[in-house]
């Protein structure tokens, strides 16, 4: 899900300098490695090398695999156009299976960064199946010695014409998300990134013809330079 993440820190840059305006880019690039648990039948457990970006270059950012422009300030943070690098297509192949082009999500999001955690929202479109892709989640963060670890608790909902393009099921589904990512800074402005997400399938998810599995699971292990 992150393999653009590079190219679009880039022509975010790109594009902000274009605009006259005079920011730095704040965050992290790098390279990382993810692995996928498969779960379509037959298909096998992926993993690949991929460009890794998290940061803020004036009001456009990227966040790994989500991107775009902070607009109007909302709370602790602003109203964000935003859109995904998904892969989730290509996540539900397998041998045998037609191919499912990936989502095209777009949409309007926010990142509240509070003093008791962070806070993301994220309402979508996607632009391939016409559905909608809604999420929400909660992050806190916890300091042990050198190491800043990251629990992360949410809830996504698909729509039934989002579930329909990517598992042929008629039927929105409801699922949480929980994600713990950590890291670890060295040599002054190397960092070592790493997160593991899960994911429930819904019942009706698992229902379909696509789905042998009853979650979907991810990792990933970066290792990126922190821009100040």
């Amino acid at each position: 899900m992150r393999a653009c993440g590079l190219v679009l820190a880039t022509l975010l840059t790109a594009a902000a300098a274009r605009a006259g305006d005079a920011p730095h880019y704040v965050g992290d690039l790098g390279l990382g490695v993810e692995r996928t648990q498969a779960s379509a039948p037959g298909a096998s457990a992926r993993t690949w090398a991929l460009p890794y970006a998290y940061g803020d270059y004036g009001r456009l950012f990227v966040r790994e695999d989500t991107f775009g422009v902070k607009t109007l300030p909302v709370g602790w943070g602003a109203l964000e156009l935003v859109g995904r690098v998904s892969t989730e297509g290509t996540d539900a192949d397998g041998p045998g299976l037609a191919h499912r082009t990936n989502p095209r999500p777009v949409g309007l999001g926010t990142f509240q960064e509070t003093p008791w955690g962070g806070v993301f929202v994220d309402a979508f479109v996607d632009t391939v199946s016409c559905g909608t892709l809604l999420e929400a989640s909660y992050a806190a963060e916890l300091p042990v010695g050198p190491l800043t670890l990251y629990p992360q608790a949410g809830v996504t909902r698909r729509s039934a014409r989002y579930d329909a393009h990517l598992y042929d099921v008629h039927a929105a589904s409801t699922t949480p998300v929980l994600q713990l990512s950590g890291e670890l800074p060295f040599a002054d402005t190397w960092v070592l990134l790493a997160h593991v997400q899960w994911e429930p399938f819904d019942d009706a998810v698992r229902a379909s013809p696509r789905v042998d599995a009853r979650a979907h699971t991810s990792a990933l292990l970066a290792l990126a330079w922190r821009f100040k």
